[in-house]
């Protein structure tokens, strides 16, 4: 795992963007996730081999990045979470900055791991 910019309170290190390093650390994050990781990877590579292009295994590198990036973080993580539960509230406008609040995070997790 490498060593990176504190972001506060962190639950691990930020990891390496390798499948087995992104493995490892949901691992610990989130490890009720493993299984969905490993279809999306088989999905990927799938596709890469059909398409005969990176892309779809660079997308994926990316998007478990992301996603671990914001499990790691606890102040990201509690904001994910209220944003998605309020992403359907019967106020419009609760929804709206919902909607606001989730993009925010996950552009502030991909600048992250794209740092």
């Amino acid at each position: 795992m490498s060593t990176q910019a504190d972001h506060g309170n962190e639950l691990i290190p930020r990891p390496e963007l390798t499948p087995d390093a992104l493995r490892t650390a949901l691992a610990i994050v989130a490890p009720d996730r493993l299984d969905e990781m490993q279809a999306t990877k088989d999905e990927a590579f799938a596709e890469a081999v059909e398409w005969q292009s990176f892309s779809p295994v660079q997308s994926w590198v990316l998007m478990w990045a992301r996603n671990i990036e914001i499990a790691r973080r606890p102040e990201l993580s509690a904001s994910y979470a209220n944003a998605e539960s309020n992403l359907e509230h019967e106020d419009p406008a609760v929804a709206r900055e919902a909607l606001r609040e989730l993009s925010t995070v996950l552009d502030e997790a991909l600048r992250a791991v794209r740092e």
